[in-house]
C-alpha cells in the first residue's frame, strides 16, 4: 500500500517542504494527538490504580497486562498490517482506545470502577497498540519520497519525544479537576487521531486471494533473520536498552544517592526526552547520510558511556545532563535503525517486519526495568547502572565483528 507522491519531491534540505506533504502531515499530527493522550491515559490509570489499592503489584500488573497482548498479537497484526488498509487498522484501534478512554471517564465519575476495571482497560489498550503500531510504522514510509525518510522518522520522534514530556504535564494538571476529566480529554484527542488517519488517500492494496498460513504469519521473523543488517540492527537496541536502561531505578536514586523527592524524580524522568528530543530537532535538519553503520555503533557506546556516568554521580545536575546525553544517543540510534529497518524492507512485508521490531522494542523495555531491578537486588543500584553501561559499550565492540555489514553500512539506501 503506497501513498500518491508529490511530483515535486522537495529539496531534502528544506524541512518545511517535508511539512508540507500532506499524507506525513495528517499522520504526524496523528501520532502527536494520540501520544498525548494515550500519555494522559496511563498517568490517570496507573494513578487511580494505585489510590484505590495502594499495592505496587497492582502497578506492576498495569503493565503486564499492556504487553501481554503486544507478545501474542505481534504476528497476527503485522500479517493485518500487510494484507488490510493500513489506515483503517489505525482508525480502528483509535476508536478503541477512545471508546476505552470515554469508558473510564463514565465509571469514575459514577464512581464505580475497581482495579477489575482497571486491568481490563490495560488489557484492551495493549490489544490495540498491537495492531496499530505496526500499522503506523508501516505507513510512515509510503507518505514520503525515500530520500526523505530519515528526516520523517526524525521529525516523528521529535512529535513523539515532545509528547510524552507534554501529556504526563498536562495529565497531572487535568487531575486537580477530576480523573475523569483526564480521560474525558484522552478520549477527545483519541477522537481527533482518528478523524486525521481517516483523511488520508491511500492507493488500495491489492487484493488477496489465498487465506493467510502460518508461513505468512513467521514470514516477518524469517525476512529478519535472513538479513544480516536488518537483524543486527534490531538485536543491538534490545540488548542496549536491556543492559543500559536505568529509568526503573530512578526512584531510587532519586530518594536515596541524589536525597531528592518526588520533584527530583519528575525531573530525572524527562531528562532523556529532553536530550532525545533536542537530537530529533537536530536530525531533521542533519540526518546522517554517511558512515551511518560506524554512527550507529558510536551512538550505542554513548548511550552505554552516559548511563556509567549517571550511575556514578552523587550531583544532581551532573544526573541530568548524563541522562540527556542518554536520550539523545538513543535518539540517533533509533532514527539510523528505524530508517535502515524501512528502507531494506518492501513494502509488502513492512508490517511484519514492523510488528517483530515493535516486540522487540516493548520486550527490551520492560525486561531492561526487570533486569535492572534484579541487578539492583544482587549488587545495589549504583552497581546495577555501572555495570549496564559497562555492557552496553562491550555490545558496540562486540557488533563490529558480529555483523560486520551492518558496522561498514556507508548510507542510509541500498546504496550503502
Amino acid at each position: 500500500m503506497t501513498s500518491a507522491l508529490p511530483s515535486a519531491p522537495p529539496e531534502p534540505s528544506d524541512v518545511a517542504a517535508l511539512l508540507r506533504i500532506v499524507p506525513f502531515r495528517l499522520l504526524l499530527c496523528a501520532r502527536v494527538a494520540w501520544t498525548i493522550g494515550i500519555q494522559m491515559l496511563l498517568v490517570a490509570i496507573g494513578w487511580q490504580m494505585y489510590d484505590m489499592t495502594r499495592d505496587p503489584w497492582s502497578l506492576a500488573l498495569v503493565g503486564l497486562y499492556q504487553f501481554l497482548p503486544v507478545l501474542l498479537l505481534t504476528l497476527p497484526a503485522g500479517l493485518a498490517a500487510d494484507r488490510w488498509s493500513r489506515s483503517r487498522i489505525m482508525a480502528l484501534c483509535l476508536l478503541l482506545q477512545a471508546l476505552m478512554a470515554a469508558g473510564l471517564s463514565l465509571g469514575s465519575w459514577l464512581g464505580g470502577l475497581g482495579r477489575e476495571h482497571l486491568l481490563l482497560a490495560s488489557l484492551a489498550l495493549g490489544a490495540a497498540r498491537a495492531f496499530q503500531m505496526p500499522a503506523l510504522q508501516a505507513t510512515t514510509p509510503t507518505t514520503v519520497p525515500p530520500r526523505l525518510l530519515s528526516r520523517a522518522m526524525a521529525a516523528s520522534s521529535t512529535g513523539s519525544q515532545a509528547s510524552v514530556i507534554v501529556g504526563p504535564a498536562i495529565g497531572g494538571m487535568l487531575m486537580v479537576l477530576g480523573i475523569e476529566v483526564v480521560y474525558a480529554t484522552s478520549t477527545v484527542l483519541c477522537v481527533l487521531a482518528m478523524l486525521l488517519v481517516a483523511r488520508l488517500r491511500m492507493v488500495p492494496r491489492k487484493a488477496v486471494s489465498r487465506g493467510a498460513s502460518v508461513d505468512d504469519l513467521f514470514a516477518g521473523v524469517r525476512f529478519i533473520a535472513q538479513r544480516p543488517i536488518i537483524l543486527g540492527a534490531i538485536l543491538l537496541d534490545l540488548f542496549a536498552v536491556l543492559f543500559g536502561g536505568a529509568i526503573a531505578l530512578l526512584p531510587i536514586y532519586a530518594r536515596e544517592i541524589l536525597e531528592g523527592g518526588p520533584g527530583m524524580l519528575g525531573w530525572l524522568r524527562a531528562a532523556p526526552a529532553v536530550g532525545a528530543l533536542a537530537m530529533s530537532l537536530y536530525l531533521m535538519r542533519n540526518p546522517p547520510s554517511t558512515r551511518v553503520g560506524f554512527k550507529l555503533l558510536v551512538s550505542v557506546a554513548v548511550f552505554g558511556l552516559a548511563t556509567i556516568a549517571f550511575g556514578l554521580s552523587k550531583v544532581f545536575w551532573i544526573s541530568m545532563l548524563a541522562l540527556m546525553v542518554n536520550g539523545a544517543a538513543d535518539m540517533v540510534s533509533v532514527v539510523i535503525r528505524q530508517t535502515l529497518v524501512q528502507l531494506e524492507t518492501p513494502d509488502e512485508m513492512r508490517g511484519r517486519v514492523s510488528a517483530v521490531n515493535s516486540v522487540f522494542i516493548g520486550a527490551s523495555n520492560q525486561l531492561g526495568e526487570f533486569q535492572s531491578g534484579a541487578a539492583a537486588t544482587l549488587v545495589g543500584p549504583v552497581a546495577a547502572v555501572v555495570l549496564g553501561g559497562s555492557a552496553t559499550c562491550l555490545l558496540a565492540l562486540l557488533w563490529r565483528r558480529f555483523f560486520p555489514q551492518l558496522a561498514r553500512r556507508q548510507r542510509l539506501d541500498s546504496r550503502g
